[in-house]
Parts: structure tokens; sequence; C-alpha cells
């Protein structure tokens, strides 16, 4: 009986999903995907809404009137990621590619596409919030467990800047080197909170309410390089810190101030009968991505960096 490639395209995908929701650090960020309008194309168009404060109430002429500004922000998506693998017939038969080509997808979701969205995400959040320069937001010259530091004091440095324009639900996402100097310093008594990812619970250490999630420090950066996979030096593929980064410690933000936004992830399979370029089996997975930080809300975000300057 011949592969059902379409079902086991899926069956991959549902896999890939699976690993995405454990595996990935800024998975939370999709949740704000809803506020994006699509425009055609690599173009979105995101909401920005201004409001007036209250005014006197004046019993004569009642209510003083009131302005509400929406403009909708045009941003464009520019990280289309794929890759397509092949696999010879002699190699792997009919029988165990599903297992072959399982493992090798799962391995390729773990280590290459879950790390370089990770990665690009707190890229571009970092290098906005270095942009702007915003009065207060940026933490400089922290190294974790250096002598006659506080990481407890660092952190709740960082939610304080943010809560003084802020009063919603914040997260931070912390190296594991800041999440084991606060522990230590703790003494084993930082509280757990209930953290959602994906409709999954989990529990994760948390400061004045705010979780803290782990994020490996191979992903925080403030820059990093993108390969295109095809350039002498690029064939790799995948990222790299970027020549001029900054070695991030954590970022403190509203859970809503990050956009993110999928518009294509999709893997196919071709079996060696359908595939015209080789008699081989061929897997091609492919990922239209991008976040944003609207221009309204950068002073919502607190980053901390090991650099002095």
């Amino acid at each position: 009986m011949a592969l059902n490639t379409l079902a086991t395209a899926t069956l991959f995908q549902t896999q890939l999903d699976k690993i995405a929701v454990q595996e990935a650090t800024t998975g939370w960020m999709d949740a704000n995907a809803g506020q994006v309008k699509y425009s055609g194309g690599a173009e979105v168009k995101i909401p920005k809404m201004s409001i007036q404060g209250m005014g006197d109430y004046d019993r004569d002429n009642g209510y003083q009137k009131g302005s509400i500004t929406l403009e909708y922000e045009t941003r464009k998506m520019t990280q289309d990621r794929g890759r397509l693998f092949q696999l010879d017939p002699m190699d792997v038969d009919e029988n165990n590619f599903v297992t072959t080509a399982g493992a090798a997808m799962g391995e390729f979701q773990r280590t290459q596409v879950i790390p370089e969205i990770d990665a690009y995400r707190i890229s571009k959040i970092a290098t906005e919030v270095l942009t702007a320069n915003k009065a207060g937001m940026i933490g400089k010259g922290y190294t974790p467990g250096a002598t006659g530091t506080s990481a407890l004091r660092k952190l709740k440095e960082g939610i304080k800047a943010v809560r003084d324009y802020y009063n919603g639900p914040l997260i931070c996402q912390a190296t594991s080197e800041f999440i084991m100097e606060l522990e230590l310093e703790l003494s084993g008594k930082i509280t757990a909170v209930t953290f959602s990812k994906a409709g999954i619970q989990t529990q994760v250490p948390s400061v004045d309410n705010v979780p803290i999630i782990s994020t490996p420090s191979n992903r925080m950066y403030s820059a990093i390089k993108i390969n295109d996979g095809k350039t002498a030096g690029q064939e790799k593929g995948g990222y790299e810190k970027g020549t001029s980064a900054k070695n991030l410690n954590f970022f403190v933000c509203p859970t809503t101030t990050p956009i993110a936004v999928t518009k294509q992830d999709i893997m196919r399979i071709f079996d060696p009968n359908v595939n015209q370029k080789l008699n081989a089996w061929q897997m091609d997975y492919r990922r239209f991505h991008d976040i944003w930080v609207l221009d309204n809300k950068l002073d919502s975000i607190y980053i901390s960096i090991k650099e002095a300057s």
C-alpha cells in the first residue's frame, strides 16, 4: 500500500507543533496575532489607538468631548524561511520512512527552527528598545553573580520601570544564569506561578507575580545574523550572534506588547515517484513570520544587558 504523503505530512506537522509548544520560549507572543489585519502579500496592518483622558463634568452642559484616534501601522513581514531535505530510497524504504523522517524533522524543529525563531524575536525586541533608548528602560553593565550585585534588585528595578507605565500582566524572559542567581539569593523561597502557553499549564518561578521564562543564553542577543543557506559561508543556514550584539540577562514587558505573527507554517512530503528532480523522498518546510512592537509601546519594555556600553 502506497504511503499517504498528505496524511503523513499532516501527522508530522502536528508533531512539530507539539514540539514548538514544549520547546519555544517565545510562544506566548503568538497570542497577540489576533490584533493584526492582513493586507495581502507580506504586508499587515496593526491597530494603534490613542484616547484622551477624563475632563470635568459640567452640570449645565454635561460632558466634555473627547477624541479617540485609531490608526493602522503598516508593517512588512521579512522572515520567509525554510529548508528542503531528501532521503535516498536506497537508504530508507516506505516502511521505515515515517520513523526516519519523523525523527529528522523533530530534530530539525528542536535544534534549528525553534531556537532561530526565539532568537529572532528577542533580538528584534532588544534592537527596538536600544534604538528608542527610552529613559530608564535599559539596564547596563550587570553580570549575574558579580560581587556586590543583586539579581533580585535588578529584576525589581526592571519590573518597577515597566509598572510606571503599565499595570497589566507582565512577563520576564531570563537566562538560566540569571535565574540561578535569583534562586540562590532567595534561598529556594522563590514563588512559583502557573503560566499558560498555547493552552498548556506549567509552573514557572516568579517575582511580584511576574512569571519568569528560562531562555537559553544563545537566544538572548540584541542582534543576530540570519544565514540564507546558499551564500558562501552561510550554507549551514540558521542564525548566529551578531558581530555587535549585546548579551541580555533578561527583559520584562506586558504580555500584550510583542505582536508575533506566523502567516505560513507548513510541511510537505513527496515520494520518489512524484519527485521530478531526483529519485528520492523529499521533505520541505516553510515558515513565514515576523514580530513587531508598536511605537507607542516601546516605553513598556525593560532590558538588562551585561555590557556596560
